[in-house]
């Protein structure tokens, strides 16, 4: 079998098993978001943390509680790690410095899961499991929070009321992430995936030697890094090292879980606002941008120049050969169009062309299908600048799911739109521009350029993944990424939260003749073209800087 026709199958075969869960998971999602029971453990929870969980909230008060819990959460990371030389199962690792406890807290807080450090070097079986772990769950569960708040935004009317932050988290945590997860880990420790707290030890002898691994509670750090979109790896190697993907299976049983919540959260957005036929025209979308990635990716990494390339059956440096050209190329494109981040090869290392996919793909929001919640929601604010264009062009005031996209609105959803190219643009033309940071990248020219433009992208964009040249673990670089993650993550959520609100105070307009169908095929050309045009755009100049001008060199 050739390793084109490999590739392919991998990608049907992912497809036709998004397809089978996405209905019935969907919905699920949706009962669990619509239910007015508690369960018992859900109620000692709510009791612990002093919350009524049917107090409705308006969005300021919804917001505060996402602000909170995220700061509370920020501290007790940091400090988990500034004591780890204290703790029992630190692995006899020293406590974590100042600056990289900062950054991998606010990281992993802002399910960014961006990690300028060697996992298996730097943090013990407390820090990773207590810390890093506990975060990859709810840190999901609160970006799937808001956007089940802008929903209600969208299904609500004259009211302010958008539920109750705590109970969303608490039933997102409880009743989707973890049972999902805890299956995926028993699938993944089947498939040899390790999970053990052993100690360090010998692995076999090399050229004379000896190399040393620790272990870990990997399998199950493994199925909520990537459930939950996180993407912070046990090892350095991440999703390419064998101890946490070690064949072709968990490869594209990881994509799956990877791209599972994202994409059926449209069936969840769909049933809510009481039309699924809505949830299936932002379901059409995300597929369509995603697809078209995927080809484009497989295309620019199979297309082999040369008899070194040809004999690998493709670009294979810096991928794993049990993984092929095909299993590398759907895995980095699910990976950089969410806001997952892990890798199972080094993006580095692919075409220049390639590896601007990647890129492109975090800059255009990661919507397609996007984050556990963040992609729902900024697709859907995307789909309220869509709606607006489609007004100017005809000159009607625009309108979407019933509720007018006005002033207020529009100055909500512009303000998402530009914050993360702001920090990404003016981070990296800083750090290009300073006398020091420069002295980090490992390449010259074009690519050195796009280690610096990949890392302050992906760490704006919440999503983790990085070039793999830029030594990052300086001072410059763990303060300004750390800044850009918490900047990227929370600021976004503020006028997510506030359109939340808006919409849910207005009266329902009926449809009429005039009225755009935002449940059509057109719309979803429509809201494609919008993303590709207002957010690709944005970024040519820097792209044409960097990856665009390697590979059109090469």
């Amino acid at each position: 079998m050739s390793s084109v026709l490999a590739g392919l199958l991998q990608l049907v075969a992912l497809i036709g098993a998004l397809a089978l869960v996405h209905i019935p998971f969907g919905t699920y999602m949706a009962r669990v978001y619509s239910s007015e029971k508690h369960l018992r453990v859900e109620k000692w929870i709510y009791k612990g943390i002093g919350a009524d969980p049917d107090a409705q909230m308006r969005w300021p008060a919804y917001l505060r509680g996402v602000l909170a819990f995220s700061a509370v959460s920020v501290l007790f990371l940091y400090l988990l790690q500034r004591l780890q030389g204290i703790l029992p199962g630190s692995l006899g690792f020293d406590s974590v410095d100042p600056a990289q406890s900062f950054n991998t807290a606010v990281s992993f807080v802002t399910n960014t899961n961006w990690q300028s450090y060697y996992g298996e070097q730097t943090m013990g079986h407390v820090v990773q499991t207590a810390g890093l772990a506990v975060q990859n769950f709810v840190s999901a569960a609160v970006g799937m929070a808001v956007a089940v708040a802008l929903v209600r935004g969208f299904a609500r009317s004259r009211t302010g009321d958008l539920g109750n932050f705590w109970a969303d988290l608490v039933r997102g945590t409880l009743r989707i992430l973890v049972p999902v997860a805890a299956v995926a880990a028993v699938i993944l420790v089947a498939c040899g995936v390790i999970q053990n707290f052993s100690g360090i030890h010998e692995v076999g002898q090399f050229m004379g030697g000896s190399q040393q691994w620790n272990g870990g509670a990997v399998a199950s750090q493994e199925a909520i890094k990537e459930l939950g979109t996180n993407g912070g790896g046990y090892f350095n190697a991440n999703s390419a090292h064998p101890f946490e993907n070690p064949t072709p299976f968990t490869n594209l049983f990881e994509i799956f879980l990877i791209l599972l919540v994202p994409f059926s959260l449209t069936r969840t957005f769909g049933v809510m606002v009481g039309s699924v036929r809505q949830g299936y025209a932002i379901l059409a979308a995300m597929a369509t941008i995603w697809l078209g990635f995927t080809a484009l990716m497989m295309w620019t990494e199979f297309a082999h120049h040369g008899p070194a390339l040809q004999a690998a059956g493709g670009a294979m440096e810096g991928k794993e050969t049990r993984f092929g050209v095909g299993g590398s190329s759907i895995f980095a494109v699910a990976t950089t169009l969410t806001s997952t981040g892990a890798v199972d090869s080094f993006h580095s290392s692919f075409t220049g062309l390639g590896g601007g996919i990647t890129l492109l793909g975090m800059q255009l929001g990661e919507i397609a299908p996007g984050g556990t919640g963040s992609g729902l929601y900024g697709m859907l604010i995307m789909a309220v600048i869509a709606v607006f264009i489609a007004g100017l062009m005809v000159g009607r005031t625009p309108e979407y799911l019933g509720r007018k996209i006005g002033t207020r609105e529009m100055k909500l959803a512009a303000c998402y739109i530009l914050i993360t190219p702001a920090l990404v643009l003016v981070l990296t033309a800083a750090s290009v521009a300073l006398p020091t940071p420069p002295h980090s990248m490992l390449n010259p020219g074009a690519h050195g350029f796009s280690e610096v433009l990949y890392a302050f992208t992906s760490a704006s964009n919440n999503n983790g993944s990085a070039f793999a040249g830029l030594n990052a673990n300086t001072d410059w670089f763990n303060t300004t990424t750390g800044l850009a993650m918490l900047l990227g993550r929370f600021l976004p959520m503020v006028f997510v939260l506030a359109l939340a609100g808006s919409l849910a105070g207005q009266r329902p307009v009926p449809a009429t003749a005039g009225t755009l169908r935002t449940e059509k095929p057109l719309f979803t050309g429509l809201l494609v073209g919008a993303i590709l045009i207002v957010t690709g755009l944005t970024y040519f100049p820097a792209l044409a800087l960097g990856p665009l001008a390697e590979g059109l060199a090469s």
